[in-house]
């Protein structure tokens, strides 16, 4: 849940950072919204599914349906630090180094959203952090990321 909150928090500040600026240009709204995408649910929410996954990993375990104590937990955790910081570092960095989060990081939710939908398809617990909203957040936004930083790269060339 703190991850759709990430999400909304980083569309609501863009949306309020473009209102204010009044800079409503096909380039700006996407840079921007991508901005923040990078910031929040990326950034910020590696860093806090890194911090759930060291730190509190028993819940985070049970949440999800695994048993605590699993040693794969604690390279999720790793991964979402990665990305966590990369997400971060796109607030100074740009061009290609947001490809490659946006790329990196788009694999990693698909990939954790496989694996979701094939526990749920072998009679896997429905835990909170397995299905619902979490399921929904591991293939929304990445898509929603992707289609931004295309929009952003089209847009780019055609000013070229």
């Amino acid at each position: 849940m703190i991850f759709a909150i990430f999400a909304a928090t980083g569309l609501i500040l863009g949306l309020v950072h473009l209102a204010i600026r009044k800079q409503w240009t096909k380039q700006r709204i996407t840079e921007l919204l991508l901005l923040y995408l990078f910031a929040f649910p990326i950034g910020l929410g590696g860093l806090v599914g890194f911090v759930g996954h060291t730190m509190r990993a028993g819940p985070v375990a049970a949440s999800i349906g695994w048993t605590a104590g699993n040693p794969f937990q604690y390279e999720v955790a790793v991964a979402n630090l990665a990305f966590g910081v990369l997400g971060i570092l796109c607030l100074w960095n740009r061009g290609g180094f947001w490809t490659a989060t946006a790329i990196g990081w788009s694999i990693f939710m698909l990939g954790a959203a496989g694996v979701h939908v094939l526990q749920i398809a072998r009679g896997q617990p429905f835990a909170p952090g397995n299905a619902g909203a979490v399921l929904y957040f591991d293939i929304v936004m990445p898509v929603l990321v992707l289609a931004l930083r295309e929009i952003c790269r089209r847009n780019r060339v055609s000013r070229a």
